[in-house]
């Protein structure tokens, strides 16, 4: 392996060299059968967190945590990716890597922000103090990087070199946003078992004073709150967290971790009170979300699609992990509402027909609308409908056997993603309440090889999990297993690949 004089001279850059050359490597080595075409993808090893999500000189910079020698969690780097228009994506140089002693073991998640003309990174430094893997011993502090170019960055160290209490060790992913003449940071951390939400203030992003814990959980709360951002809409504020072991409760937080937020108030003391806990998205893969505020003022999120310990038949095809789509949150009264960043209509390619309704059949298949990149409109009228179920079977193989189902089921009231054959080693269902009263259902799907992203046209839900079926199972049927009620499907494109 030949280094170049600069990484020779830059122990960061000779890191992100090899790792360059390991990309290389990897990439030659992929499959492309999951891969996604429009979705934000390593090009190959392993990605999880979005870890900076930022707008800076006309452009938005998406960071991530990435391994890039193997398809599996290891050392973190932050990967790092740009887009003029948030559909059309270019990879850019691995930004940090690992290896300074308060990094060691990993550069762990955090934000990105502008200062200036800089572009400063702040994430976590991991250290391993025992066994590697064991988490009982580990030092976790909050690192400063910068770049004038927004590439090529320079670290500044440890920035908090301890947690508030000598009793914390997991504390983790800063974010970090300006309000007035300061800039604002808060991190997840544990005590025990009880979630903490430290805050800090600086006036420079070097120099930090701990205010106060905003929030803090108790029994049913989880024990660790992970990738915490706190902003404001409509003059509330919103406290988006990712907690870990919290328990299910009946159709809810059924994945392993959860990603959800509450609505209320951080007051002049530094608390924050609000709302119950309700999740953003009801699918299987949702995780670490992350917002930006967009220079039009737009509140978009990132998500990891996927979940520790989810299935990951693509790890054989040498990447693992992959983004949401950017989504745009919106406040109605106590609840964000969501919906897929309105740039994405620019994948849009010519228009395949809509159906007629179908009511009260066993299933119709749609011949002309068939593939692993789609946007579909769905219609599901509810009215008159006392049983059965209501919906569509995508990914369908010819013989119909592997599908991914999403069906208005009127016993349960629910709409439902089930996924029981959508293909390798995934299973399970997910679904959220519906008011039949309402009449009439109306959905986004997006579907993208070994994805499907589900939206609620009024913003009220969303359905996000990942399919691994044959690459030939491409077929589209509509379900109408019910008494009473109708569906159709409005409109549907194929999608273009938002890569350049």
């Amino acid at each position: 392996m030949t280094l170049s004089l600069n990484a020779l001279s830059d122990p960061m850059s000779a890191a992100i060299e090899q790792a360059q050359q390991a990309l290389n490597t990897g990439r030659a080595r992929v499959v492309d059968d999951y891969r996604p075409g429009y979705h934000l993808a390593p090009p190959a090893g392993w990605m999880n967190d979005p870890n900076g999500v930022v707008y800076f000189r006309g452009e938005y910079h998406v960071f991530y945590q990435h391994y890039p020698f193997d398809a599996k969690w290891g050392p973190m780097y932050w990967g790092h990716a740009k887009s003029a228009d948030l559909v059309h994506w270019q990879h850019l140089p691995i930004a940090l890597a690992p290896g300074d002693e308060v990094d060691r073991d990993g550069c762990f998640s955090g934000s990105a922000v502008v200062h200036g003309d800089t572009l400063a990174l702040i994430y976590t430094g991991h250290t391993w103090l025992g066994d590697v893997g064991d988490e009982r011993f580990i030092r976790q502090v909050q690192c400063l990087a910068t770049s004038v170019d927004g590439i090529h960055f320079v670290k500044h160290g440890a920035v908090i070199e301890a947690a508030p209490h000598a009793g914390i060790m997991h504390f983790r992913d800063p974010k970090v946003w300006r309000q007035d003449e300061h800039w604002y940071l808060i991190a997840g951390a544990r005590l025990e078992d009880q979630p903490l939400l430290p805050l800090y203030r600086s006036a420079d992003l070097h120099t930090w004073e701990f205010l106060d814990y905003a929030a803090s959980g108790s029994d049913g709360d989880g024990y660790m709150w992970e990738c915490p951002d706190l902003f404001r809409l409509d003059g509330r504020d919103v406290l988006l967290y990712s907690p870990q072991g919290m328990p299910a409760q009946g159709y809810a937080q059924l994945n392993k971790y959860h990603t959800g937020y509450r609505v209320g108030r951080l007051d002049s003391q530094w608390q924050f009170t609000g709302g119950p806990f309700i999740e953003l998205d009801n699918g299987h893969d949702f995780y670490a979300a992350q917002t930006l505020e967009a220079a039009d003022g737009r509140r978009l999120v990132w998500a990891w699609l996927d979940m520790w310990e989810s299935p990951t038949p693509c790890t054989a095809h040498h990447w693992r992990g992959m983004l949401g789509l950017p989504r745009e949150l919106e406040l109605h009264a106590d609840r964000l509402r969501v919906f897929p960043a309105r740039e994405l209509i620019a994948l849009r390619q010519a228009p395949l027909t809509g159906t007629p309704w179908l009511s009260e059949s066993d299933s119709q298949w749609v011949p002309h609308i068939r593939g692993d990149r789609l946007e579909i409109h769905l219609l599901l009228d509810l009215l008159g409908n006392t049983d059965g179920q209501l919906g569509v079977a995508l990914r369908c193989s010819a013989d119909g056997h592997e599908r991914t189902l999403l069906y208005y089921d009127a016993a349960l009231q629910r709409l439902v993603l089930d996924r029981s054959h959508s293909g390798s080693h995934v299973s399970g269902q997910r679904s959220v309440a519906i008011d039949p009263a309402s009449g009439r259902i109306e959905l986004r799907v997006f579907l993208d090889r070994s994805s499907i992203e589900v939206f609620d046209s009024a913003g009220r839900f969303t359905l996000s999990s990942r399919l691994y079926p044959q690459t030939d199972s491409l077929g589209v049927k509509l379900l109408a297993n019910a008494q009473g009620g109708r569906v159709a499907i409005a409109d549907a494109w194929p999608l273009a690949s938002g890569w350049l």
